[in-house]
Formats: C-alpha cells, sequence, structure tokens
C-alpha cells in the first residue's frame, strides 16, 4: 500500500517538476495546504517529513505570520481531484485546502532552495482571462459541501476551537445547530469575513490552526499532585514546578511574560480556611482592588493593579483546604482567561493526599502567616488606636494617619479619616464597614490623681504582633513641662508604636491618650517622660464633629485579669498604607 501510494506520488511529481518560475507561469496553478505551525523549526520538521513521500512538498511563510507546509504547484483542475483522493486514502489531515499564491509570503522549504516569487501581474489585454490565483475563496454552497465531508472528530474539533476563542458555549458534540452556526458566524465576523455562519475549508484551517498553536504554546498536560492531592491541567508550556512550601506547590514561570501559579493544599476548617483568605489579602501579589467572593465553604479573590493581575480560588472539602492563585500582569486578559477556564474545569481536589506542613523547612513566621515565600504586603507604619463607639469608632494619633493611601482598623477593615488635628495630635477614624469592638472606652469624669499608676495597652511593636502588649507607669502632673493644661505628663516606658493607646486608671477608665515622643521646645528628654492627651481635651476637640465620648460606668479598681480583658477589648492596630 505504502509503495503504491509513493509510486503514485512520484508519477505525479513528474508533472510538477518544472522550475519554480515556470509553474508559477502556468495559468490555473495552485496548491495544497497541509499544515502550519507557529515556529519555523516544527514546520521544517514536518516539511521534511512529508518530502519523503512528496518530493513537490514546499513550505511558505504565511500572511498570518505562521509558517505553512503545502503539496504543488498543481493545475487547478487536476487539484482538487487530488485532494479528495488523498484525504480519503488519510495521507494529508482532513481540513486541507486548496490555496494559491496570494496566500504565501517567503519560501523556507526546500532548505536552500529558490525562492518561489510571487506570480507576476498579467498583462492587461482585452480578452485577458482573471487569474485563477486571485479565485475567490469557496462559496456557501461549495463550503457546505466540503463541510459534509468531516468526520465527527473534526466536527467537535472545531467546536472546541471556537470555545477555545470565546464564540461557542455550548455542548461538544459535532452537531453543527444554530448555537454553532451563530459562532461561526461571529467569529467570521470578527475576522472580517462575510458572516455566513458555515466555515470554508480555508476558514476552517485559519481557525483550527491558530487553536492548536495556541494550544502548543501552552503546552497544557494533566498534573497529578500526589503530595498535594491534586489533579489539575496545568500550561506546561509556560509555568514549571518549582518547590513546594506548605500550603503552597509553586510553579515558576518560565519567562517574564509568563503567569506564576500556586496550588493550594492544607489541613484545616472552616475558621482555617477563613484565616487563609485574611491572610492572603496581606500578600503584595494580591491587589486589594478587585472582587471579593467568600462563602461558608470556599472563596475566590480577584486582585487587580497597574502591575498585578491575580486570582484565587480555595474551596473545603471535608477536613481538607484546596485551591490555586494565579498571578499575572495585566494586558494578558485572553490569555489568562483561557488558563482560568482550563483550570476551573480541570481541577479536581479530591485526592487524598495533603500537603503536610512540615515536610519543608520554614522560619516561624512563615508558618504562622502561612506565607511561603511570597511577599507580604507591609504598612507604612502602625500605631494604636482605641475603639469609642459601638460601631467600630477609632481614637488615635494623627501621626498613624498623615501621608496614608489608606487607613486601616485591625488589618482588614478600611476607614476614613474623620478628623485629623496635627496641633494636638488626634485623629478619629470611621470605619468603612461596621465593626463590633469587645469593649468600648468610658472615660473618667474628672482628672487623674498625679501620683496614681496607668495602665497602656498598645502595639508597641506595631504590627508584628497579633494582639497588645501593657504597658504600666505612673501619672505624674496633669500638665505639661511649662504647666500648659491640655498635657497629662506620664512616667512611662513606651515604643513608638503604643503611641495612640488609652491611658487606663486602675477602674479601667480612660484618661486619656498617649502622644508620640518627641522633643519639647528642642530639647530631648529623658528616657521614659512622655505626655498624653487629657480626656477633657478629647473632648473639647472632638464637640465639632458631634462625637460624643461614652462616660465610664465603674469607678471600682479591676483585678489585673479584669483590667488587662478591658485594655485587651477597646484596644485597636491602625496602619498607615501606601
Amino acid at each position: 500500500m505504502f509503495r503504491s501510494i509513493a509510486l503514485v506520488a512520484l508519477l505525479l511529481s513528474l508533472f510538477t517538476l518544472v522550475k519554480p518560475d515556470a509553474a508559477l507561469a502556468q495559468e490555473g496553478t495552485v496548491w495544497l495546504q497541509v499544515e502550519a505551525h507557529p515556529d519555523l523549526t516544527t514546520a521544517t520538521d514536518r516539511a521534511r517529513a512529508y518530502a519523503t513521500l512528496f518530493p513537490e512538498t514546499v513550505g511558505f511563510q504565511l500572511r498570518s505570520g505562521w509558517y505553512g507546509v503545502a503539496l504543488g504547484p498543481y493545475p487547478a483542475d487536476e487539484a482538487a481531484l487530488r485532494l479528495e483522493a488523498l484525504k480519503r486514502e488519510r495521507q494529508i489531515p482532513a481540513d486541507s485546502f486548496i490555496a494559491y499564491a496570494r496566500d504565501f509570503g517567503d519560501q523556507f522549504w526546500p532548505e536552500g532552495g529558490a525562492v518561489v516569487p510571487a506570480p507576476a501581474e498579467p498583462e492587461v489585454v482585452a480578452t485577458a482571462k482573471p487569474d485563477p490565483a486571485e479565485a475567490p475563496d469557496e462559496t456557501k454552497a461549495e463550503a457546505r459541501d466540503s463541510e459534509a465531508i468531516l468526520l465527527p472528530e473534526d466536527r467537535k474539533d472545531l467546536q472546541t476551537a471556537l470555545q477555545w476563542f470565546g464564540f461557542y458555549s455550548g455542548g461538544i458534540d459535532g452537531a453543527f445547530g444554530p448555537g454553532t452556526r451563530n459562532s461561526m458566524a461571529a467569529w467570521q465576523e470578527a475576522q472580517a469575513i462575510e458572516p455566513t455562519g458555515i466555515l470554508t475549508s480555508r476558514q476552517r484551517r485559519t481557525l483550527l490552526d491558530a487553536w492548536k498553536g495556541e494550544l502548543s504554546a501552552f503546552g497544557f498536560q494533566e498534573v497529578i499532585e500526589a503530595e498535594s492531592g491534586i489533579t489539575v491541567t496545568l500550561p506546561l508550556g509556560l509555568v514549571e514546578f518549582d518547590h513546594y512550601e506548605p500550603p503552597f506547590v509553586h510553579y515558576r514561570a518560565k519567562d517574564d511574560k509568563a503567569p506564576r501559579i500556586l496550588l493550594i493544599s492544607q489541613p484545616g476548617d472552616q475558621s482555617a480556611l477563613f484565616g487563609l483568605y485574611d491572610v492572603l489579602q496581606t500578600l503584595d501579589s494580591i491587589p486589594l482592588d478587585g472582587a471579593r467572593d467568600r462563602g461558608d465553604d470556599s472563596f475566590r479573590i480577584r486582585g487587580t493593579s497597574a502591575r498585578t493581575d491575580t486570582t484565587v480560588f480555595a474551596e473545603l472539602k471535608g477536613d481538607r483546604i484546596k485551591g490555586w492563585m494565579l498571578i499575572s500582569t495585566p494586558g494578558n486578559e485572553a490569555r489568562d482567561a483561557r488558563i482560568l477556564q482550563v483550570l476551573q474545569d480541570s481541577f479536581k481536589p479530591d485526592g487524598d493526599g495533603v500537603l503536610d506542613p512540615g515536610m519543608a523547612v520554614m522560619d516561624g513566621a512563615t508558618k504562622a502567616g502561612l506565607l511561603s515565600g511570597l511577599e507580604v504586603r507591609k504598612p507604612k507604619l502602625s500605631r494604636t488606636g482605641f475603639f469609642i463607639s459601638s460601631e467600630g469608632a477609632v481614637l488615635t494619633t494623627a501621626e498613624a494617619v498623615t501621608g496614608c493611601g489608606r487607613v486601616t482598623i485591625d488589618r482588614a477593615t478600611e476607614a476614613t479619616v474623620t478628623l485629623s488635628n496635627a496641633a494636638s495630635g488626634l485623629a478619629l477614624l470611621t470605619p468603612k464597614s461596621p465593626l463590633s469592638p469587645r469593649s468600648v472606652a468610658g472615660f473618667a469624669s474628672a482628672a487623674g490623681r498625679p501620683g496614681s499608676e496607668v495602665t497602656v495597652p498598645g502595639y508597641s511593636y506595631e504590627d508584628r504582633l497579633p494582639a497588645p502588649t501593657l504597658t504600666f507607669g505612673t501619672l505624674e502632673d496633669v500638665t505639661g513641662l511649662a504647666g500648659e493644661t491640655g498635657l497629662n505628663r506620664l512616667a512611662l516606658q513606651s515604643l513608638p508604636g503604643d503611641a495612640g493607646g488609652a491611658v487606663l486608671d486602675g477602674s479601667g477608665s480612660v484618661l486619656g491618650m498617649l502622644l508620640p515622643t518627641a522633643p519639647q521646645g528642642g530639647k530631648q528628654l529623658p528616657a521614659g517622660v512622655v505626655f498624653a492627651l487629657p480626656a477633657s481635651e478629647i473632648a473639647r476637640l472632638l464637640m465639632p464633629s458631634g462625637v460624643t465620648l461614652q462616660p465610664a460606668t465603674n469607678t471600682s479598681p479591676l483585678s489585673p485579669a479584669a483590667l488587662a480583658d478591658t485594655a485587651m477589648g477597646m484596644t485597636a492596630l491602625v496602619s498607615c498604607w501606601d
């Protein structure tokens, strides 16, 4: 069988073994385009393979920038018969089609062979016939006839290609109903082609070449991740396995333009899922702008900025949390949409495995935050504040909100700066979404007694610790060093992060707010000398804004444990971000 085909091919080639120029000069010469590839190396290899059977194999660069492999040239009346015969014998792909000189650019095969020039413009004479090389594509009737002989697999491939490019959303069944016809027309319209809803042989080849070319570039392959218990199809032409760092499996980009993909796998329950949701949003690679959707057993995050475009999905099944993260850059939305579709459709989290948190060596901070080598978004600075209303209004120091692109309360809640008074050092924040603080500050009705003990709950180490610490000291005086009535002087060893914290007496009543440590009158004060804005001054400054401070309801001394609980419940972390 093979020898007879080869002999036929050789005999046919004897009719076409003429100089390229002469062949092109013949009236009605055409080619059979059999394949096209996005890169020259692959196209050359395929042309070499075809040439072992078809000596008339040629290769041209196409108008699309791809490289086409063709057979010919043949007389136009012979080409159609040869095309059908070779398809019937399955010697060439079923979607091969007749091509013309106008479809081709420079010749790349045979290697080192003469470049086949484009046909010369025909001499215009009164009796000249139109150049068949400029003949139009198949008519609608011809396209329908060529479509009718397509195999079921070929018809499904066309639906899949249309779906890949976003033109078709129906089932892949090979049946060309109204949905498929409409998608074909939409594709034709996008290509500036008459939207007939029936693709010609040439159009089918263009569509399939583009689809197969992208599939080749993406390199989609099913990955069975035994360690994480995840099976998923990944674009291994763009990414490659890097390392494990629980709860993530890292796939790094193969080049600067490619995305990164992380698989998520960890043991846990609903609280762990919600904790992961909160932690992920502190990562620099997940911008704050974009849609968020968190349900009882899954969440999805979309973060976009001028330099990052990230999508995250995770779900809880039983006692396992699994998901994925695609980290990309703006400008790749069409590519990323296709990757995301494949990720979503192929993601199977049902494996028994889950990443062991102890399988990779990590420091304590990384383990605690589940950050796994990803860069954490850090605020410019963090200071202390305290809740003064049941809706979550917070008093803090003006230093905490100066020069900020945005301000947050307790890391996650965006806040509006309602008041900022640089002269006094007071600022008032209103949360953009309601909060329910555990405790609300109650203000003392009278000034504190000099020499009495005070307690300041504060984030001494800014955002490094998950909860405030307590610092103890003494109320030294109810005026400043120069007798200022709007200040209280304290003996207390504070750190910058403590500024904005409430100054409490033994009953848990607020005497004032701790101010940042700063030189007084150009003099550097001894360590342990700090100042507070007294409650009476805070009330005066807030009066124009209509805010009323809640009076303390308890005047009896609290036990150390009760005092600590009250102090911790009213204290908030205030962070300033670029």
